[in-house]
């Protein structure tokens, strides 16, 4: 049955159509029969309760030019629409915040929100991985300095970063000589004012920091290794890392798979977990990514996956 499918996200016009994944989501909801919509968070809206959207339905066709074409701009009630895919980039601020409440409101209506709003409010993409001790690198994640600097003494070599970036902005890697560890612990939590996270520097990432994707509680048999470039510590795409796919071994599996086993009792059917040799750095719900590089060197439909767990949803 044709489904009406929303997506909120970054503005449309400025993708990479060859690397973006939710233009590959909204690919596989149009091959599905399905109506696709498109709204940024500032078209979303509360009137007397109701939660609302101005919407752009449009049709997509898989070109880096000319790539989707709109059909009509209209106001909707988000619940008019089956299912909502919240796709906005990080940083989680104020305005991102609101749209999980208003995105709560058309989920308490009966339209299916992937990820759930609550999670999204829950889990910070760093802070997650507490959760799961035994599976990351040593970590602390603190605004006192002197933590700061006493967990430095300890491990030596580590990397420092702050709870809402994303793409690798303001990553740093601190050395055993603990050299700028003070000027940058004063960037990172604002002079004490707010927390960031501090982690064991993992030499294992030459070999990549590793993106598995797990949908509806199963682990995609394939990810993407993103390589740092010459004299860079992270591997972020955004930060001039190189892509490649591979296998997920049998250890990443049963790390993944344990993770995986908890994510749909949290409504949470989409994810990207990064893993650096055999720990967990991040576990991202917001709007994972490296679909198309996947699906480029393998032979699985991963969003195909995806819209499975979501009309199953909708149909309940």
């Amino acid at each position: 049955m044709p489904l009406k499918i929303g997506f909120v996200m970054d503005d449309i016009n400025v993708i990479n159509t060859k690397k973006d994944t939710s233009f590959a989501m909204m690919l596989e909801a149009q091959r599905r029969g399905h109506e696709v919509y498109y709204m940024l968070i500032e078209d979303l809206s509360i009137n007397n309760g109701q939660p609302l959207a101005l919407a752009t339905q449009i049709s997509v066709t898989d070109t880096s030019e000319n790539f989707y074409q709109v059909v009509t701009r209209k106001d909707i009630t988000l619940d008019s629409l089956d299912a909502i895919l919240m796709r906005k980039d990080p940083p989680f601020d104020s305005q991102f915040l609101y749209a999980t409440q208003i995105l709560e409101l058309a989920e308490n209506k009966g339209t299916v929100v992937v990820n759930k709003p609550s999670a999204l409010r829950d889990f910070n993409e760093k802070l997650f991985t507490s959760l799961y001790p035994e599976y990351i690198p040593d970590t602390l994640v603190s605004a006192d300095k002197k933590q700061i600097k006493a967990f430095q003494a300890l491990h030596g070599d580590i990397i420092c970063k702050p709870l809402d970036g994303m793409g690798g902005t303001s990553i740093y890697r601190i050395k055993q000589d603990g050299l700028n560890l003070g000027v940058i612990t004063e960037v990172l939590t604002d002079n004490g004012k707010q927390h960031a996270m501090f982690q064991r520097y993992m030499p294992q990432i030459v070999d990549g920091d590793k993106r598995i994707l797990l949908i509806d509680g199963e682990v995609v048999p394939y990810c993407l290794a993103r390589l740092p470039a010459q004299n860079e510590t992270r591997g972020n795409l955004a930060a001039g890392g190189s892509g490649r796919p591979q296998e997920v071994t049998d250890e990443e599996l049963q790390i993944a798979q344990a993770i995986a086993n908890d994510m749909p009792s949290r409504g949470i059917i989409f994810v990207g977990l990064d893993m650096i040799g055999d720990k967990v750095t991040e576990i991202n719900i917001t709007s994972p990514t490296c679909v198309r590089e996947i699906e480029a060197a393998y032979p699985i439909n991963i969003c195909g996956k995806l819209f499975d767990a979501i009309e199953k949803r909708v149909a309940q």
